[in-house]
């Protein structure tokens, strides 16, 4: 929950290739104040069931930059993408080609961001929901 002086972020996955979302992949966050400040790792979650991430910690006052760390290796490597979809390849002769996704986007105090991850085994997109 966003205040005047602070902004708030929520996030979910949704894997392109299957078109579910993706569950169980853990999400890191941290905050700075600035192009110059050194990061600060605030803590993070998994996804659920619905690919959404509801408890991410909040941001602390004087924030203007957010980082969300996605950990996708372990998803792809779980194969939970292969088991939804009976069709899709079970072993990636690439590996997994995008181990972690990290975003980083501006804030500013008093707005809410949710920045939703479109994933796939072979490519991502971001951009700002609602």
């Amino acid at each position: 929950m966003s205040t005047a002086t602070t902004a708030s972020v929520s996030t979910h996955i949704l894997d392109t290739s299957i078109g579910r979302p993706a569950k169980g992949v853990t999400i890191s966050l941290a905050a700075r104040g600035g192009p110059g400040a050194r990061w600060e790792t605030l803590g993070g979650s998994r996804t659920d069931g619905d690919g959404r991430c509801k408890d991410l910690p909040a941001l602390p006052e004087g924030t203007t930059q957010v980082r969300l760390d996605f950990e996708t290796e372990a998803y792809f490597i779980s194969g939970q993408e292969a088991e939804a979809q009976q069709d899709a390849p079970r072993a990636r002769d690439s590996g997994v080609f995008f181990p972690e996704v990290a975003i980083t986007f501006a804030v500013v105090p008093g707005e809410h961001y949710h920045v939703p991850l479109l994933l796939n085994p072979f490519g991502y997109s971001v951009y700002r929901g609602s």
